[in-house]
C-alpha cells in the first residue's frame, strides 16, 4: 500500500511538472518573440541581481557597464520570469528522481527515465546559459527549444498510466507509423526553431505562395550554416533576405509533409485503435494539427501578431503531447516481462 501511495504521488507530481513545463515552453517563446532573450546579459542573475526591480535606481551605472546592452526593465522581467519558472520545474524534476529511488521496489515505478529527465534538465540549464553568453546563437537556441519539448515529452510520458494489455498486430503497425511521424515532427519543430531564431518568420508575407510566387529566390547554402563562430550578436538576425526566405519556405514545405503523415496516422489510429486512450490520442493529434495549421496561416495573413506567434509554439507543444499520448497508449506495461503479442 505504501508503494502504491508513493507511485500516486509520483504521477501527480509528474502531471504538475508537465503543466509547468508547458508554461516554460510558452513563456520561452514569448521571451524570444519579444526580443527579450538578452534582456539580462548575464546568467543566472540579471545584471548581477536576482530581480530587475532591484536595478531601477542604478540604470545609469548599468548602462555605463553594459553600453551595448542598455537596461530595459520589461525585457529583463520577461527573461527573469522565464528563469524563475524553469528553476521551479527543475526542483520538481529532482523530487521525481528522488521518488523513483524511494519507490524502486514497485515494479510499475519508472526508475531510469526520471534520471534521464534530470540529466536533460541539467543540459537545458547549460543551453539556457549559453543562449545568453553566446548572444542568441541560432543553433543553441534551437537546441534549447528541442530540449524543452523533450523534457515536456518525458514528463507527460511519466504522468500517464501504462495499460496492462497485449498490443494487437494492427496496433503495432500504427505504432511503427507513429514512430516515423514523431521523427518528422521533431525535424519540423527544429525547422520552426531555426526559422524563429534566424528571424525568418516574416520572410514570406503571403500564403500559400511566398513573395507572390511558388518558388521565390532562395539561398540554401547560407540558410543552414549551423556554426558561424563566436562573438556574433544574433539579435535581429544576420542573414540576408534570400537565406531567410529559404529557411521559411523549407519550414513551410515540412509542414505539408507532416500534415500528410499526421492525418494518415490519426485516421489509422482511430480505425485500428483497440482502447479509448488510443482513440482519444488520435483525435487529439488531428485536433492539435488543425489548430496549428490555422494558427500558422493566420500568422502570415495577420502580419505576425505576437500572441499568434506564441500560440504557434504552444500548438507545436500540443502536437507533441498528443503524439506522446498515442505512443504511450500503444506501449503497455507488463509486470511479468514482455510477452509476444497475439494478432
Amino acid at each position: 500500500m505504501q508503494r502504491t501511495r508513493k507511485l500516486t504521488w509520483f504521477r501527480w507530481i509528474a502531471r504538475v511538472a508537465t503543466i509547468l513545463c508547458a508554461v516554460v515552453v510558452v513563456v520561452g517563446a514569448w521571451v524570444r518573440l519579444t526580443d527579450a532573450g538578452l534582456g539580462c546579459p548575464d546568467w543566472p542573475g540579471c545584471y548581477g541581481h536576482v530581480h530587475p526591480a532591484q536595478l531601477t535606481g542604478q540604470v545609469d551605472s548599468i548602462n555605463a557597464a553594459f553600453p551595448d546592452r542598455p537596461f530595459d526593465y520589461r525585457k529583463a522581467l520577461n527573461e527573469m520570469v522565464h528563469r524563475y519558472i524553469a528553476t521551479t520545474l527543475g526542483l520538481l524534476i529532482i523530487v521525481l528522481a528522488a521518488l523513483s529511488v524511494a519507490n524502486r521496489r514497485d515494479p510499475v515505478q519508472p526508475r531510469v527515465l526520471p534520471w534521464i529527465l534530470l540529466a536533460t534538465v541539467v543540459v537545458q540549464g547549460l543551453l539556457g546559459m549559453w543562449t545568453v553568453t553566446l548572444l542568441l546563437k541560432p543553433l543553441i537556441v534551437t537546441l534549447h527549444l528541442l530540449g524543452g519539448l523533450t523534457t515536456l515529452s518525458m514528463l507527460w510520458w511519466l504522468s500517464l498510466e501504462p495499460e496492462r494489455r497485449e498490443v494487437k498486430a494492427a496496433e503495432r503497425k500504427v505504432r511503427r507509423l507513429a514512430l516515423v511521424a514523431m521523427g518528422f515532427v521533431v525535424l519540423q519543430v527544429a525547422l520552426g526553431g531555426w526559422t524563429s531564431t534566424n528571424y525568418a518568420a516574416a520572410a514570406c508575407t503571403d500564403f500559400p505562395r511566398c513573395q507572390e510566387t511558388w518558388w521565390p529566390r532562395m539561398d540554401f547554402a547560407d540558410a543552414f550554416v549551423l556554426w558561424r563562430g563566436l562573438g556574433i550578436d544574433y539579435e535581429g538576425g544576420v542573414l540576408d533576405a534570400p537565406a531567410r526566405v529559404a529557411i521559411h519556405y523549407t519550414h513551410r514545405l515540412g509542414a505539408y509533409v507532416v500534415t500528410v503523415l499526421l492525418v494518415t496516422l490519426g485516421i489509422a489510429a482511430l480505425r485500428r485503435g483497440q482502447t479509448v486512450p488510443t482513440r482519444l490520442a488520435a483525435a487529439g493529434i488531428l485536433a492539435a494539427l488543425m489548430v496549428q495549421l490555422l494558427v500558422g496561416m493566420n500568422l502570415i495573413w495577420q502580419g505576425w501578431p505576437l500572441w499568434l506567434g506564441t500560440a504557434h509554439n504552444a500548438g507545436a507543444a500540443l502536437v507533441v503531447l498528443a503524439m506522446v499520448a498515442l505512443l504511450r497508449s500503444l506501449t503497455p506495461h507488463s509486470p511479468s516481462g514482455p510477452r509476444r503479442s497475439k494478432p
